[in-house]
Formats: structure tokens, sequence, C-alpha cells
């Protein structure tokens, strides 16, 4: 085999593994695999003689005595916990072709396939040696052996170029470096690098582990460094709070300002991220649950937080309910719904949940229900986005309304969120459920999985009509004793159901 067709095949793999030597021509190290591939395939003394003839080094310092990868930073910027961004310079040695300036673009198109291609680096510079001729920078993983293959070979030799493969020292600088490279160069060698986040308008918000809490001003300020328009990186420092739903942070880099503006499903909301609970993961969800949802349906928004179902669907012309326990989620949501126009079309509380289902629900049930008929196409949706407890909450449909049922189409939805850490999530959340609303939910319930919010840790939406037997709480039949002077249990209804 060739040391090209070795190369392919994996065999430099191996060849990694043995000790790495300095160049004939340099002192610059390269990785041992090149030099062996080009040994075994006999290729060394030409290979050297056309490097040492035409060396261009636009560098003097180069990184000696230790290979590393390619484009990782400067093997002593391991540790940092203060970004020195000087400490990550470093020069690498890439194969070049020199070539007249005025084919360049030509051939920059005929070897695109060999060429540098690098966010944030130059593919052709300009040839110390020659003012009418530039370097065309190739990428090293593509020519590893400093030689071109024989179809690169054709290309030049129809252009009249000479085919001789010369390198160049290629100093890198911190811009050059991606935010992982520059996290892995930094942490310990083996731990886990996360350079995620959650972006919300101008803030970057991470969730960093244990280990990674050193270098979190760090991390923090190469966050900001690497993505533009992001001017401030928080991270977390405790869960939610099951209460409000937001959380502590702590400001690791950039500006301490926690007011900002967030786009979503092309509606714009304005929020304190420090006071609200705000999850950009959620957007397509927000848009499935509004999707359902035709003009003139109604909408209760048990916990809504600043308004990511609420407003979307009062501006699909639905008549919506939304509340939330949260003070400043209240006031952010009033400000959002004003900030759509839609502020007429919303009517806002801030009541715990509970009461919300027991008040300002019940009433509209109590009143609108009755008044539909047949040819009515009124739907009712209650979205209940509280995973960590709205499961709990279901209970509150216990005989809510009285009176005879309604029509079995005009019975409340029901989209409740939960977490789930069992090995069948949907069978689990299924349960709870029923366990809340004291009946089975077997072929009148789907559910739907959200997103993966951790290892073994699901988040789910369960959607069923509120059964009749669980929402109304009915007179007894006649026989048993007068309606006026007993309402039914829900055994007394399960029974009639039966005899009827």
């Amino acid at each position: 085999f060739s040391s090209r067709t070795l190369w392919r095949f994996g065999y430099s793999a191996r060849l990694l593994k043995t000790p790495r030597f300095r160049t004939a021509a340099s002192y610059t190290s390269f990785p041992a695999a090149w030099m062996l591939l080009a040994q075994r395939s006999g290729r060394i003394p030409g290979l050297f003689v056309v490097v040492k003839k035409n060396s261009f080094f636009t560098m003097s310092e180069t990184v000696k005595d230790k290979a590393v990868e390619l484009y990782a930073p400067h093997p002593e910027v391991r540790g940092m916990t203060v970004l020195n961004r000087e400490a990550f310079k470093r020069t690498v040695v890439v194969p070049v072709l020199k070539v007249k300036k005025e084919i360049v673009s030509v051939l920059l198109k005929s070897l695109k396939h060999v060429v540098l291609q690098r966010p944030g680096l130059k593919r052709v510079v300009e040839d110390p040696e020659d003012e009418d001729s530039r370097l065309l920078i190739l990428d090293p993983h593509k020519v590893p052996e400093f030689s071109l293959g024989e179809p690169e070979q054709e290309v030049l030799k129809q252009l009249s170029i000479c085919p001789e493969v010369s390198k160049y020292n290629l100093e890198l600088t911190y811009e050059n470096f991606k935010s992982e490279e520059i996290l892995r160069a930094v942490l310990p060698e083996g731990q886990e690098v996360t350079s995620g986040f959650s972006r919300v308008g101008h803030i970057a918000h991470l969730n960093l582990r244990d280990h990674q809490l050193p270098y979190r001003y760090l991390i923090g300020q190469v966050i900001i460094d690497k993505n533009p328009g992001v001017t401030c990186a928080v991270n977390k420092t405790s869960i939610i709070d099951s209460t409000y739903r937001n959380f502590q942070m702590e400001v690791l880099a950039g500006e301490s300002n926690m007011v900002t503006k967030v786009k979503e499903n092309n509606i714009a909301y304005e929020l304190d991220f420090s006071k609200v609970y705000w999850n950009p993961r959620l957007s397509t969800e927000h848009g499935r649950i509004v999707e359902l949802l035709k003009p003139g349906d109604v909408l209760f928004d048990v916990f809504a937080g600043i308004g990511p179902f609420a407003i979307p669907a009062a501006r699909k012309k639905c008549h919506v309910f939304a509340n939330d326990l949260n003070p400043e989620s209240y006031s952010w949501l009033l400000h959002n719904c004003k900030l759509n126009k839609v502020d007429s079309k919303v009517k806002v509380f801030n009541m715990d949940g509970r009461d919300f289902l027991l008040g300002p629900v019940r009433e509209e049930l109590s009143k609108e229900l009755p008044l539909l008929n047949e040819e009515q196409k009124t739907s009712f949706h209650i979205v209940m986005n509280l995973p960590a407890l709205a499961i709990e909450f279901l209970d509150a449909f216990r005989h809510l309304l009285d009176g005879e049922p309604c029509s079995t189409a005009a019975l409340p939805t029901v989209h409740c969120y939960s977490f789930s850490k069992h090995d069948d999530p949907a069978k689990d959340i299924q349960e709870r459920a029923e366990a809340s609303l004291g009946t089975s939910l077997d072929g009148r319930c789907s559910t739907y999985l959200v997103r993966n919010v951790a290892p073994n840790k699901e988040m789910l939406c369960i959607s069923f009509q509120v059964p009749a037997e669980v929402l109304y709480k009915r007179p007894c039949p006649s026989e048993a004793k007068p309606a006026s002077k007993r309402l039914c249990t829900s055994r007394d209804y399960s029974e009639e159901k039966v005899l009827s």
C-alpha cells in the first residue's frame, strides 16, 4: 500500500502513538505518523529536499518538541483560570502551494477540496519572496505528507503550475480558535467541556458542572468573545424555585443588565431574566399547542409566565385567561400583552394556580358550557406548564362544575406538563394524572415527549379531555333522595352510569 492508502485506512491511528522527533528541515515538531508514513512510501528524501529548498517563514517562533493537535491552542494555557488571550498564540506548520496571483481564483475552485477551509483564516497570503506570486494554504489534514495526490497534480499540470508543496509557518491567535477548542485546552484533560448555553437576548445562560466552576469566569468571557451579540454570561447557582420558577444566578462576565428582549415564533417579549422564568428550548412546544387552537377557542393558561402560550393564542383571536403567581411574571405578562397589542384579548390574573382553577376557570366554564349547542365549534383548552408540580393540581377538576354534563365534544382539554425519571415515562405520567383525577385515562389521553431535561429525566405533556364523571358534580337519582337534599359523590355517579 502507498502511504496515502495507509492513511485513509486508519493505519495512522496506530502510528500516532509512536515517539515524536524533529525534522531535518527545521526544529518544528510534526506528528510522527506523517514521517513514518512517508518513510514507508520511500519518499522522505524527495520530500525534504523540496521542503528545505522552498521554505516560507513569516514568523520566527514555532512550537518546539511538542506535537499538538493542529488547531489546539498552546499547551501552556492548561489550567488557566483568568483569561490571558496572548497566551493562546502558537505557530503551526501548514502546506502551501506557490502560484501566480492572476490564477489564484481559478485554482481555489479547482482545489477547493484540499484548500484550507477554516473561518477567520486566510486561504491565500502574500509570497514574501515574490510580489507577483501568492501562497495558497492547503489543509494539512488533507495533504498530510506535504505532497499532493495524483488528481491534484493533474490539475496543476493542466494549469502549468509546479506541484511542489512547501511549508509555511502560520501563526494562530486567540481570535482564530473556537470556544470549544479554547475550553478543551484550558480545562484538565479528560474532563467534560461544555461550551453550550441557552441564549436569552443578550444573555448567555450556562449550567456549569462542579468541575468547571474554578474556570467559570474564564468560560463566561470566552462565551461572550465568541458569540456576537452576547454581552452577559450567567451561571445558574441553584435549582428552579418551584413557587416562582426562577433561580439564583451569578454573573460570570460582561454587563449585569438582566432586562432583555427575545423573539419566539415571530413574537417579541421583554423580561427580567433574573426574576421570571424563560426557556428558549420550549419554543417548539409553545408553537405546537397554539397550533391546536382555532380562532374563537378559549385558552386558560394556569402558569402563564410572561405569556409564550397566551400571547400567540390571543393573536390567533382566541379568548385567553392567563395567570401566574409570581408578581414579576404577572407584571411582565401585562407588559408583553401591551407590547404585542393583545391586552384587550387577554384577562390577566396574579393568583395561585389552584385558586385560578377554582375561581375564574370554574366561573367561565359554568357560564359558557351550558350555552353551547351541537353546531358551535368552540373548544376549551387548559394549559398547565409547571412540570415540577402541575399534576398535583389536577385534583382541582374533581366536581369543579355543577349540573348535567355538556356534550362530550365540549369538555375542556387539559395539556399538563411533568418531569419523569421512570423507565416508561409515558406510563408514569398517565398513572400520576389518573391518581390526581381519581379515574382511568386509558384510551382517552395522549402523551408527548417535549424534551430531554437531563440524563434519565424527560419532560412530557399529557393531553386529555376532563372526563364528565370527574368534572361534574351531578344531582343524585331521584329514587335515592331528592336532588335538592343531597348531591352525588363520584362513587354515586359511577354506580349510576353502570345501572344506566
